[in-house]
């Protein structure tokens, strides 16, 4: 602690980062608990010839946050894989991301490091129709990559590793750099695939869609059933959770050393004070017995040992101020202890 009482510069940071942290950790368990708790009220609707006349009663012809489970079928031409024969997909990811090796000069190791160096798209439109055929109910499927999950199926990846010499090699060790190569990468939403979409369900003239909801919920578009897919919400909430938990502890444990330290440093003042006074008192009564019992006896004793009376005149300077037994005592030369002029001799001193 410093001075006053407050709290070191390291105590104040360390408690100020602490809850720092915490606030944050627990605004983003907040979030997640809200998309948790959102996903868990959505309401279920089936792709069968009844969703038209759901949406018909619902207010404004939609349901703001809507689940609902289909199978996708491209609306047009479907996208053909570069890579593997007869892959038809409604969306397309092709990736190349560079892998490298890079030094880190406060640990002295050496780092992985992945960069995407180059990322292409491509979508066509597609619907979700029912698994079972015949029911001609089909649901647009709107901006699809701006879904917080969207399942692709990763149909091809191949690494290509870089190729150096010794020179390459040695420079490489110089830069701090070691390139291992390129991955490529190739992701596709594929026709026929199941998929679980979440999010705002409109009727829009004759066209039933799914589309981002206008709530701020997450829109989602996963290979897996709905059940899954909120256990994983549930999983990831449970996990903020605990982190907020924890963290709060910490907060609370630097808080309570800082309190600790403050209030042992005022106690320990308080006792300081305490003493201070009592020492004052104590002399303030021993001033006054002395005064009681005659201030003579003070004023003439030696002023080396306080208890004798002086008896010793000290020459050439004339100072009476010490008995003769610390006189005696005085380290050779022998120096007046008042003026510190050397004694040439020393005459008794008679008090009648």
């Amino acid at each position: 602690m410093e001075g006053g009482g407050r709290p070191s510069a390291a105590q104040a940071v360390l408690l100020a980062a602490s809850t720092a942290l915490t606030a944050l950790v627990y605004s983003v368990y907040r979030q997640k608990a809200r998309v948790a708790r959102g996903l868990e009220g959505a309401r279920r609707v089936r792709l069968d010839g009844d969703l038209r006349a759901v949406l018909l009663e619902a207010p404004g012809r939609c349901v703001p946050y809507a689940v609902i489970e289909g199978v996708v079928r491209s609306v047009k031409e479907t996208l053909s894989s570069q890579f593997v024969e007869n892959c038809k997909g409604v969306v397309q990811r092709l990736t190349l991301q560079e892998h490298k090796m890079v030094w880190n000069r406060t640990t002295h190791l050496w780092n992985d490091y992945e960069k995407i160096i180059h990322q292409r798209t491509n979508t066509t439109p597609f619907d979700l129709v029912p698994q079972e055929e015949g029911t001609g109910v089909t649901i647009r499927v709107m901006k699809p990559l701006d879904a917080a999950e969207l399942s692709l199926e990763t149909v091809y990846e191949k690494f290509h590793p870089s190729v150096q010499s010794f020179t390459d090699v040695i420079g490489h060790y110089i830069s701090g750099e070691r390139p291992k190569g390129i991955q490529e990468t190739e992701q596709m939403l594929k026709v026929g695939t199941a998929l679980t979409g979440v999010g705002e369900l409109v009727l829009d003239n004759t066209t039933i869609k799914l589309q981002p909801p206008k709530q701020g919920m997450p829109y989602y578009l996963s290979s897996v059933d709905f059940h899954t897919l909120l256990q994983k919400q549930e999983s990831n909430v449970r996990f903020w959770k605990i982190l907020t938990v924890i963290f709060g502890f910490a907060t609370c444990a630097v808080l309570f050393f800082v309190l600790r330290k403050q209030y042992r440093h005022h106690r320990e003042r308080r006792h300081l004070k305490q003493m201070q006074d009592e020492f004052r008192q104590a002399q303030e009564r021993l001033m006054h017995e002395m005064n009681m019992e005659g201030g003579e006896t003070l004023k003439n004793a030696c002023v080396v040992c306080l208890s004798n009376t002086k008896s010793c005149v000290f020459l050439e300077c004339g100072h009476v101020c010490s008995c003769s037994e610390c006189y005696q005592a005085l380290p050779e030369p022998k120096r007046c202890p008042i003026c510190r002029q050397a004694v040439s001799r020393v005459v008794p001193l008679y008090n009648s």
